[in-house]
């Protein structure tokens, strides 16, 4: 039986989540909980806080916008592992505790942290705000990874994209969490890469990028030729990378320069550069007499030319040097013929340092761009080259291994070393657990002295070299023996050394040691750059060559050692967060798996450990008063001020909210909790704290601003009738709703809309044919036009004899002529179209009007005729060989405000009494009027536009079918609700009086008609209703805690509240039933209050209400406000007519004092 995670919807669970739960802690258990997870697609496993990512070697699909959305600001336990999760942990945590965060990857070469740190980026860009300059510090970190990836990531035989380099990448933040700058630190690009590669292997993937992607203009202005024609790309006899499009990712790289701002002109000359490197590389020299001379002087042209330098200088100083002689106190200058090998030598340094000060050139490009003068937070993420054991290890791979030799040594000290000393320190009760401290190999590498490390050893070595050969290696040799010989983590051999690292042994061939150890550019390469004519290509060699020298010259080692040191410190100033990545085979395919590979990494990181340690340590600590002051707001004795010891202040908070004393432990300065889940109940309390308080704000800010708002849209829409049509003394003042349909529960409706389509208004109208006969339509209008939905009966198929809707006209703004109307009270308007028009009714065409209006003008950039008439003339449908034509409405005075409806032949007249001048204007309400009112509350659920939803008022035309009533269940119901004309009583103005001394805000009803329903019930209370049978005894429980429901299935309630549980579900939830302790005044006419229930519940489809007790559900009648967008109480809300059409309607019911 298949088993599903139940922290998302229908997630398939593979092993388990977070390997803490193993049932037993082994690495050969902790292999094959990775492996049963990467077999289903699971790459991502927790072990506490530490992510755990197993390279897929494919694009898997939950990286998408859902997945986004998913995890922010979602607790760790609330969705699978990810490295969203992590991403948004980090951010959080920066926010609230304003603390600097930084993110470690780890793992060896080809195991996945570059597309890791990627993510991570991408994530945070996406979850973080601001405005368009903020977009533009968005753009240029996300862009700077193609283009460092071009320059700095390159083919190896164990990986299709390794990092060359090693990159921090630091995301600045204003206080508001917006990233406004960033800084980029490189560490050790792999220079020899340039010149030389192994087989199997590609140069840095710019090279071929250029070749594949450059234009024919510039293939011809730069000498591009095939990559075998290149002496620097030949070497490995490999050109193409499988999935990899070189073509494309030199347009992706040439754009990324763009938007880091690098100038078109500085754009064509990085390309020189590079190809000039390229052509370097093709001039050859052969030994003429123990000298070295340039093989074919025809290949010294192009190269000289794009480096802007004099052919025969660049023959000059690849072939000769300059030497200062000093004897005597003098000091002479000497040109120095230089061998076949030196001079080769010569040409490979001059390429490596073009194209590393490049390198460094693009880096201080990006860090101009969005650098900021000072910092507030910022989140590191550290993507460095992984470790590496080759079949030839020299030189680089020694440094690469050393940098990652110190990053297990960060995680050794702040994971298991330095928590078990903490629980030492603080008295907290633990048995320490036995782990292995990498410092030892650190310290075999890096010491200065007693005994000298490795690096010391070879920077003495290479100070004493005065020539290039093969003597400075071999006395390396001999001195590391004589050193460190001795050290149990090293060992030597013929031709080398080998050092034990914390991943395994690695062989080191010391051969070229000292070389790249000196990293010497001699002078005479530099005073040839600075001849260049090219200005950019001089300025990446700014040296002052006439300042004497003093001291020792920094060595390639001694700047590994600084930096690693220097972003060690930088690391241990922020938080830390941890990704171990493991790489599952060598044969870069999907879905396979190397047993032995994958132990032996679980091994070498110290998973086992890790899982250990936190198994049996504290997830989370804190010192007592930054505890208290986080968690204050929990209880009203610590709020807003705890007066007494910290410590009892904290255990206070502690036993509040019932958390079991196994679950925490005090220190002598911090609080340990042990489980993330008790952390997160004290955080999800927090929140739901602070969300109730800024509801309440809410609530009151935007009645207030509600208020304002529709006042003065009511006086908009009355000025497109003023002078020109009399009103409705009901309708002057009432409120704007909108969605009179309830769109957000009719899927049936909404079903002709887009998917995110808004709705402006919706309402159920009369519609008139040829024959004035009326059939009800609902009317919808949107930003894209407006819809007329009706319903047919399916005349064949299975669903045959069944009513669906069917949208019967969709009419586009561009289409639409105009809008006719009578100068009287009616409520007919006549909607004028390019093909035929439409004759409709409704209640609340002057709302409708107005948005329509609206909406016409932003669409055709011109306002909507209105044109106002006693008689009125419209145009037909052609249906076949007949129909067309037109038909006349004319409108004379009556009595009363109900309109009579009499056709004669092809004319309808239309008599009504007379109604509020045509100079009318809505008044505002009076502020006094609210005093003293008690609004019923609840939550918006099963609302419906803040009033009870009846039909309209009836004509002297049969009645016909109410299809659009507000009801949860997907069809029309089965009866009609009763129309309001049938039940006319004769007000009781005494009762009326004698309730209340001023009932004028009766007088403007929130929904047309069902205003005056209300204002009757009142006045005359109906016969009362029978007594409803006592429900069935079910099942109770107690609330322990307060709960505030976040979703529109979710139920809120106090503490002590007490529910009937009603069933359970599969999935492990009850569906319960809460009510509300109530007592209703004597006065309260119960009979008012109705709530729509579904057909086959009540005969009627009306149910009443009991009057014992009283629940939102069954006030839905009356307070039937949906949003057709988003829930009004949402902290991002961004629609305010939706919290306006709220605020409006609930301020209009009150029980009476």
């Amino acid at each position: 039986m298949a088993k599903y995670h139940w922290q998302s919807q229908n997630v398939k669970q593979s092993g388990v989540d977070d390997m803490v739960l193993l049932s037993k802690i082994t690495e050969d258990a902790i292999v094959e909980n990775l492996k049963k997870r990467y077999m289903d697609d699971y790459i991502f496993t927790y072990i506490g806080p530490v992510l755990i990512s197993v390279n897929p070697f494919k694009q898997m699909p939950y990286f998408t916008e859902r997945e986004v959305e998913l995890y922010q600001g979602a607790a760790q336990y609330e969705n699978p592992p990810h490295i969203y999760a992590l991403s948004d942990n980090m951010y959080r945590n920066m926010m609230i505790e304003a603390e600097n965060q930084c993110v470690i990857i780890s793992g060896e070469s080809g195991a996945g942290k570059t597309v890791a740190a990627k993510y991570i980026m991408s994530y945070i860009s996406k979850v973080s705000g601001g405005g368009p300059k903020v977009q533009n510090v968005k753009d240029i970190i996300l862009q700077s990874n193609p283009l460092l990836e071009a320059f700095g990531n390159a083919k190896t035989v164990r990986n299709n994209n390794s990092s060359r380099f090693g990159k921090y990448f630091e995301i600045q933040f204003s206080r508001g969490g917006e990233p406004d700058g960033g800084k980029i630190s490189n560490f050790l690009l792999e220079k020899s890469r340039v010149v030389s590669q192994n087989e199997n292997e590609r140069n840095f993937h710019i090279y071929y990028q250029l070749i594949e992607g450059a234009n024919a203009q510039q293939k011809e202005g730069l000498g591009v030729m095939t990559p075998d024609y290149y002496y620097y790309l030949n070497q490995s006899g490999t050109y193409k990378v499988d999935g990899t499009n070189d073509c494309k990712d030199f347009q992706e790289t040439m754009e990324a320069m763009h938007v880091i701002g690098i100038t078109a002109q500085v754009r064509a000359q990085v390309l020189q550069i590079i190809a000039g490197i390229l052509h370097l590389g093709n001039i050859s020299f052969i030994e003429a007499g123990n000298y070295g001379q340039v093989e074919s002087t025809d290949l010294l042209a192009f190269p000289a030319y794009l480096l802007g330098v004099d052919p025969s200088r660049l023959q000059e100083k690849l072939t000769s040097r300059k030497m200062d002689s000093k004897w005597g106190g003098k000091s002479e200058s000497i040109d120095v013929t230089l061998n076949q090998e030196q001079a080769t030598y010569t040409r490979d340094a001059l390429a490596k340092a073009l194209y590393a000060r490049l390198f460094d050139y693009l880096v201080e490009a990006i860090n101009r761009a969005i650098q900021k003068p000072h910092e507030e937070f910022s989140i590191g993420v550290l993507d460095i080259y992984g470790f590496e054991i080759f079949q030839k290890n020299g030189f680089e791979q020694f440094c690469i291994n050393f940098v990652n030799e110190k990053l297990q040594q960060i995680f050794i000290e702040l994971t298991l070393k330095a928590e078990q000393e903490e629980y030492v320190q603080e008295g907290i009760k633990w048995t320490p657990i036995e782990y292995f401290n990498n410092k030892i190999v650190c310290d075999l590498i890096e010491n200065k002295l007693n005994p000298p490390g490795i690096m010391s050893v070879l920077d003495d070595v290479c100070a004493t070299m005065h020539a290039k050969g093969e003597g400075a290696d071999g006395t390396l040799l001999q001195k590391l023996q004589a050193a460190v010989g001795m050290h149990e983590h090293f060992n030597s051999w013929n031709s080398g050394f080998v050092i034990h690292h914390y991943a395994g042994k690695v062989s080191y061939d010391v051969h070229g040691f000292c070389e790249r150890n000196r990293d010497v550019l001699f002078p005479d390469l530099i005073e040839l750059m600075q001849s260049s004519e090219f200005d950019f290509l001089r300025s990446l060699f700014p040296e002052n060559l006439n300042t004497d020298k003093k001291g020792r010259p920094t060595t390639a080692s001694s700047k590994i050692k600084k930096q690693a040191n220097d972003l060690v410190n930088t690391l241990m100033k922020c938080t830390p967060h941890y990704i171990r990545c493991i790489k599952p085979n060598e044969t870069k395919r999907p879905k396979d798996w190397e047993e032995s590979r994958a132990k032996h990494q679980v091994e070498y990181l110290g998973l086992r450990e890790n899982i250990r340690v936190r198994r049996a340590g504290f997830a989370y600590r804190r010192v007592f008063n930054k505890f208290l002051m986080r968690y204050a707001i929990l209880t009203t004795e610590t709020w807003p001020r705890w007066n007494g010891p910290e410590q009892q202040g904290v255990l206070h908070l502690l036993r509040s909210v019932n958390m079991d004393s196994d679950q925490y432990q005090m220190g002598r300065t911090k609080v340990f909790v042990k489980n993330p889940e008790s952390l997160f109940l004290l955080e999800e309390m927090r929140e739901r704290k602070f969300d109730t308080f800024a509801r309440i704000i809410q609530k009151s800010w935007r009645q207030y601003i509600a208020q304002k708002k529709y006042e003065q849209m009511r006086e908009e829409a009355s000025d497109i009738l003023y002078n020109s049509k009399e009103r409705r003394r009901n309708s002057i003042n009432r409120n704007f709703v909108g969605d009179y349909l309830g769109l957000e529960q009719r899927p049936e409706l909404r079903q002709f809309l887009s998917k995110r389509e808004r709705v402006d208004f919706a309402d159920s109208v009369n519609k008139f044919d040829r024959r004035f006969k009326s059939i009800k339509r609902d009317l919808i209008l949107t930003p894209k036009g407006i819809y007329l939905i009706g319903r047919e009966k399916e005349k064949k198929g299975p669903d045959k004899g069944m009513i669906k809707e069917v949208l019967k006209r969709k009419l586009e703004f561009g289409n639409i002529t105009g809008v006719s109307l009578s100068t009287r009270q009616d409520d007919f308007f006549i909607l004028h179209e390019t093909q035929y028009d439409s004759l409709l009714e409704s209640n609340f065409k002057t709302e409708f009007l107005s948005l329509l209006s609206k909406r016409s003008e932003e669409a055709t950039k011109k306002k909507l005729p209105l044109s106002f008439s006693d008689r009125l003339e419209f145009r037909l449908k052609k249906e076949g060989w007949g129909g067309g034509g037109s038909r006349v409405l004319s409108f004379v005075r009556g009595s009363g405000d109900m309109a009579t409806l009499k056709t004669g032949g092809k004319s309808l007249t239309i008599s009504i009494g007379d109604g509020l001048p045509k100079s009318s204007k809505p008044t505002r309400k009076s502020a006094q009027q609210s005093h003293g009112r008690r609004r019923i509350t609840g939550t918006n659920k099963g609302y419906q536009n803040g009033g009870a939803k009846f039909p309209s008022a009836t004509h002297t035309q049969p009645e016909s079918i109410t299809y659009s009533t507000p009801h949860r269940q997907g069809h029309p119901p089965s009866t009609v609700l009763p129309k309001l004309g049938t039940q006319r009583r004769t007000p009781n103005h005494t009762q009326h009086q004698q309730q209340h001394s001023n009932m004028d805000f009766m007088n403007v009803p929130d929904q047309g008609m069902s205003g005056k329903q209300r204002k009757r019930s009142i006045s005359q209370r109906p016969p009362p209703a029978p007594k409803p049978q006592p429900p069935p005894v079910a099942p109770r429980c107690r609330a322990l805690y307060q709960y505030i429901g976040q979703d529109t299935d979710e139920i809120s309630f106090e503490v002590n509240d007490v529910f009937e549980l009603l069933k359970e579900d599969p999935s492990g939830w009850w569906t319960g039933q809460h009510h509300y302790a109530f007592h209703a005044p004597q006065t309260t006419d119960w009979s008012t209050f109705y709530h729509y229930a579904r057909p086959e519940q009540t005969q009627g489809g009306l149910e009443q209400l009991e009057p014992r007790m009283y629940s939102t559900e069954r006030l839905a009648g009356v307070f039937s406000y949906q949003s057709s967008d988003i829930d009004w109480c949402e902290d991002n809300y961004r629609h305010s007519e939706n919290v306006v059409e709220f605020f409006n309607t609930l301020s209009s019911f009150f029980f009476l004092p």
